[in-house]
C-alpha cells in the first residue's frame, strides 16, 4: 500500500496544534468541519507548481500507479490540464519550427475552445462517419489520415471516453498520428478508472498510446472535486516533463486547494490497495444491470463500464422526462437533454439493485418519434481568438442566422458547444439551439 506524504503531514500539523500565523482565514476553526485540513503553501507542505517536497513524492506515486513517464496534480479539474496540454503543444511547435495547428474531434470541451482562443491556435475538425449526436464523434480514420498528410499538425485532439460513453480506438489513432510524426492528446476526464479494472487488460489512452492525457479524478475515483492528473507518456519527448509544470501555473490559481491534494494523496493509497479487485466486481454487475435494462427495452448506447446512456425515446420519454421519473424516486442524473438520461457510477454506488428496481419501475409508454434536428457542420468565417475578441453583443437565437458566433454559451454539463466561436450560425444550428433549449448566442457586431 502507497504512502500517504500530503495526508501525513498536514495530520502532523493538526496534531501539533500550531497558532496559525498564515491564511486561509478561518486559522483551523471547525464552521465545515474540515478546516483543521485546509492549509496553504507553510514550511514543509510543498508548493504544487514548484514541488520538491511532499506534493511530488505524493505525485511520483501517481506516476507508478498509471504506468507514466511524469504525473501532475491539478486542484482545478481536467480544465487546467486541457489548457496546459493546448500551451504545451503550442510551444513544442514553436520550438520544432512547426504549424501551431491542432486537429479535434467536433465534441471537445469548451476549455479545448477557450485555450485555443487565448493560445491563437488554428483548429480543424476531423471528419465523422455518421453524426448522430453533436456530443459523440464517430470519427473517420481514414479521412484524419488524408488530413495528416496534407495539414500536419503539431497534434491531434479527441475526448474518449466521451459525454455519452463512447470510447475511441486509442491504439489506432496513435498508430496513425505517429506515422505522422503528430501528438495525440487525449481529454480523459471521464475514464480514470480505466487503468485499474483488474481483467488482464488496460484501456486507459496512455497506455494505448497516448501522449498527452488527461484525467478528472473526481469524475470516477474517489476524489473530491476538482481533482485531476495530467499525464505525460514515458515515450513523449523530455521536452514535455521539463515544461509541464511552467505552462500549468500560466493558468491556474497560486492557492491550490490542500484539501484537493490530500485528496488525490489518499486516493493513491486506495487505489494500490484492494480498488481493482473491487472496480472489476463492480464491472461485472455493471455489465449485468446493462443487460437487465435492455431486456426492459430501455436502451444504453455507452460502450464504457460505469456509464449507462439511455435512450429513452423508444421508451416513451424525452431524456429530460425520464431524468424527472428518476427524482420522483429520489435518484439524480449526471445529465440529461432531449434524447438521452447519462447515469454514472462507481464502485460506492452500492446499491445497485435497489437502482435497477427503481429504474425498471418507471413504466414503458408510446415510442415518441420525435428525431433531433440533423446536425451540419458550420462553415468557419472568422479565427476563434479573433471572434472571441470581436465586438459582440447577445441577441435572441432567431435572430442569429448568417451572423458569427462570439462566445461559447454552453453550460456544464456538457459543455460541448453546437457551434464554435468563429463560425456562421446557419438556420440547422438555429434549429439545434431551439431543440436543446438555447435561447440567445452572442455574436460578432461587423458595423
Amino acid at each position: 500500500m502507497m504512502t500517504t506524504p500530503i495526508c501525513d503531514f498536514v495530520k502532523k500539523y493538526i496534531s501539533d496544534n500550531k497558532v496559525r500565523l498564515h491564511m486561509p482565514g478561518h486559522k483551523g476553526k471547525s464552521y465545515l468541519g474540515i478546516e483543521p485540513f485546509d492549509i496553504t503553501e507553510i514550511k514543509g507542505a510543498d508548493s504544487l507548481f514548484e514541488a520538491d517536497g511532499i506534493i511530488r513524492e505524493s505525485e511520483k506515486n501517481a506516476e507508478e500507479l498509471f504506468g507514466s513517464g511524469a504525473t501532475y496534480y491539478s486542484t482545478e479539474g481536467s480544465s487546467l490540464c486541457i489548457r496546459t496540454m493546448v500551451a504545451l503543444s503550442k510551444k513544442y511547435a514553436i520550438t520544432e519550427q512547426r504549424s501551431c495547428h491542432i486537429i479535434a474531434a467536433r465534441n471537445a470541451h469548451k476549455t479545448f475552445i477557450s485555450a485555443c482562443a487565448l493560445l491563437d491556435i488554428e483548429v480543424s475538425y476531423i471528419p465523422e462517419e455518421n453524426v448522430s449526436s453533436y456530443l459523440a464523434c464517430d470519427i473517420s480514420y481514414g479521412k484524419l489520415e488524408e488530413m495528416l498528410k496534407t495539414e500536419k499538425p503539431v497534434g491531434v485532439y479527441v475526448n474518449s471516453v466521451d459525454y455519452l460513453g463512447n470510447l475511441l480506438d486509442i491504439q489506432k489513432l496513435s498508430a496513425i498520428c505517429h506515422r505522422y510524426n503528430t501528438l495525440l492528446i487525449v481529454d480523459n476526464a471521464h475514464g480514470a478508472y480505466l487503468k485499474f479494472i483488474d481483467d488482464g487488460t488496460c484501456r486507459h489512452p496512455l497506455f494505448l498510446g497516448a501522449d498527452l492525457c488527461c484525467d478528472s479524478a473526481h469524475k470516477t475515483l474517489p476524489v473530491l472535486t476538482g481533482g485531476a492528473y495530467l499525464h505525460i507518456s514515458k515515450n513523449a519527448p523530455v521536452f514535455f516533463k521539463n515544461n509541464t509544470k511552467a505552462l500549468m501555473s500560466l493558468f491556474a490559481s497560486t492557492s491550490p486547494s490542500y484539501l484537493i491534494l490530500q485528496s488525490l494523496d489518499m486516493a493513491n493509497c486506495i487505489l494500490s490497495s484492494d480498488y481493482p479487485k473491487r472496480l472489476s466486481a463492480f464491472v461485472n454487475k455493471m455489465q449485468d444491470m446493462k443487460s437487465k435494462l435492455r431486456f426492459m427495452g430501455l436502451e444504453d448506447i455507452s460502450s464504457e463500464a460505469l456509464k449507462i446512456t439511455l435512450k429513452t425515446k423508444p421508451y416513451g420519454y424525452t431524456g429530460n422526462e425520464f431524468a424527472n421519473e428518476l427524482r420522483r424516486r429520489n435518484m439524480e442524473c449526471e445529465f440529461s437533454d432531449p434524447d438521452f438520461t447519462v447515469l454514472m457510477f462507481t464502485p460506492d454506488n452500492d446499491d445497485i439493485d435497489m437502482i435497477l428496481d427503481k429504474i425498471i419501475s418507471i413504466p414503458r409508454k408510446k415510442a415518441i418519434e420525435e428525431l433531433p434536428p440533423k446536425y451540419i457542420l458550420p462553415r468557419r468565417v472568422m479565427s476563434i481568438r479573433d471572434a472571441v475578441f470581436a465586438p459582440s453583443k447577445t441577441v435572441p437565437v432567431k435572430d442569429a442566422k448568417g451572423k458569427i458566433l462570439s462566445s461559447l454559451n454552453v453550460g456544464c454539463p456538457p459543455a460541448v458547444p453546437i457551434v464554435v466561436c468563429g463560425e456562421e450560425i446557419t438556420q440547422e444550428a438555429i434549429g439545434l439551439f431551439e431543440y436543446y433549449g438555447i435561447k440567445t448566442c452572442d455574436i460578432v457586431i461587423n458595423d
